[in-house]
């Protein structure tokens, strides 16, 4: 979908460094000590190491991989007049943001372009300046008016910026006028956000989701200059003007050809997604069969959600002080502490108005958010507005249709949070649980919690089992709720909540059918 763990440089150790404190309370897989589920997840690197309990995790290594390669200030490839190519990627270097603010305070604003300087960092730039603009609405030619567009560029020749961030979507018309003012590349929060999903993108499904959303937001943005607009030379016999043999008819421009490409490739990604979706059913179907309840982790990017699971199961998925650190969604099985199992699922970040092109690429994977019968909505306690964030996180569960789903509100980094604001928040959800994954503070509440809110297993049964069919006694173990157990010298008599399905199993040994 993700994810980040810490909020500031104060704050870079928010990685679960004590994933060991909680073990006790909830464990992962069928029956594995979440110690042992952790040995496993670094058994591809620990065979490298003297001492395997020193070996990174699988979401350390992924980590470094992403750190091996950082840009270089002061070094760039981009061309000094931006008509000289008709593609650009978005090598951000030395960049000058601007955001053009319609309604709210001005503190809004400014926490709105403090975003997306944290943005622009994560896709590798170096913010220079920043500067806002009060408007009833955005200028319908250039996005900010003519004055502040000149005042713009006199700031980027001043700093010697090479691309201009703007906090919102840009038409296509806006994007080239605004271009032109500045001279120099121009790039929107969509396509910002985009980038980043690229760079961060990993799996195989990731990579054809992010790639069909930029696809979607590049088509009507295509631009073509001197002959890639031009027509293919028609005319008649005889050597009239133009003509030839094979070249007459109105023939077909560059621009043209390179949309009927694009279309062609969307085409292909969808039905490539359409297939791996096909295998996420099967698994969410088998989930259901054996009435396993799922819990999602969602939230704003960066509150905290893939070290809240590293706490929670040990995963040892990758985390960064970073906007949509995490973006592929991973699945652990977990237990309650009374032993009932239930999935837990990190999903991708969500953000203030979320690119439209993201969240229809990234629909199959949100599924599992929408599909999940408990929400734990993490947030970010240490933001300046976490208010803003539920709002905005909400939003996104109303457009993947989520809203009916259970949710729990989880503020997490509670040891950097300002005490006014958790108040605040207390005053307003009155139900949330405060944690810290860094510390572990507020675990064991979280855990109560959950498993207070997890739905009740379908029927409950009093059986004795002989001993003969202990694989049915170990059934109920890995797939129901035991509220009691004793071995007496018949079998074993059972006292427990259990999926309809082995219920069924079980009426054999019930006491009205012995």
């Amino acid at each position: 979908m993700n994810t980040a763990d810490t909020h500031g440089s104060d704050h870079a150790g928010h990685e679960a460094h004590g994933e060991d404190d909680f073990r006790e309370a909830i464990t992962v897989g069928d029956g594995v000590h979440a110690d042992d589920a952790s040995r496993e997840a670094t058994a591809t690197g620990g065979d490298r190491y003297e001492d395997p309990n020193n070996a990174p995790d699988q979401g350390e290594m992924e980590l470094a991989e992403r750190h091996a390669l950082r840009r270089v200030q002061g070094l760039s490839t981009e061309l000094t007049d931006v008509t000289e190519v008709e593609y650009r990627k978005l090598r951000l270097e030395r960049v000058v943001l601007i955001g053009v603010w319609t309604r709210g305070t001005q503190v809004d604003a400014d926490n709105s372009l403090t975003e997306l300087a944290a943005l622009a960092e994560t896709a590798g730039a170096l913010v220079l300046e920043g500067l806002t603009q009060r408007r009833s609405k955005p200028d319908p030619a250039t996005y900010v008016g003519k004055g502040k567009a000149s005042e713009l560029r006199d700031i980027v020749e001043a700093t010697g910026a090479d691309t201009v961030i703007c906090d919102g979507e840009l038409t296509p018309g806006q994007l080239r006028q605004l271009e032109d003012v500045v001279k120099v590349k121009v790039v929107d929060r969509t396509a910002l956000i985009l980038d980043i999903f690229a760079q961060h993108a990993s799996s195989s499904e990731g990579k054809a989701q992010v790639e069909l959303a930029q696809l979607s937001y590049l088509l009507p943005r295509l631009r073509g200059w001197g002959d890639s607009l031009s027509r293919q030379a028609g005319g008649s016999g005889g050597g009239g003007a133009g003509g030839g043999v094979g070249l007459r008819g109105p023939g077909e421009t560059k621009i043209e050809t390179d949309r009927r490409r694009i279309n062609d490739k969307m085409a292909k990604l969808r039905r490539q997604l359409a297939h791996m979706r096909t295998a996420r059913d099967v698994k969410r179907d088998v989930r259901r069969t054996r009435q396993v309840p799922s819990v999602a982790i969602a939230g704003y990017t960066n509150a905290g959600k893939s070290s809240l699971l590293n706490r929670l199961t040990g995963a040892g998925v990758l985390v960064e002080n970073a906007l949509f650190a995490t973006l592929d969604p991973t699945v652990r099985q977990a237990r309650t502490p009374d032993g009932r199992a239930f999935t837990l699922s990190d999903t991708v970040g969500f953000v203030r108005h979320l690119p439209h092109q993201l969240v229809e690429a990234f629909r199959s994977t949100l599924e599992e958010v929408a599909d999940s019968d408990l929400i734990l909505h993490v947030v970010d306690g240490s933001h300046p507005d976490p208010e803003q964030q539920i709002s905005a996180v909400r939003e996104v569960f109303a457009e993947i249709e989520a809203v009916d789903v259970p949710e729990l509100i989880v503020v997490n980094k509670v040891d950097a949070a300002d005490p006014d604001t958790l108040k605040a928040l207390r005053t307003r959800y009155p139900d949330l649980v405060e944690v810290s994954a860094r510390t572990g503070e507020g675990v064991p509440e979280l855990v109560t919690a959950l498993s207070e809110a997890l739905p009740e297993l379908a029927k409950e049964v009093h059986a004795l089992v002989p001993y003969s069919r202990g694989d049915l006694v170990a059934k109920v173990h890995e797939e129901g709720r035991i509220l009691s157990e004793e071995h007496t010298g018949e079998g074993t008599a059972l006292h427990a909540f259990v999926p309809a399905l082995l219920a069924s199993k079980l009426d054999d040994y019930t006491p009205s059918n012995a």
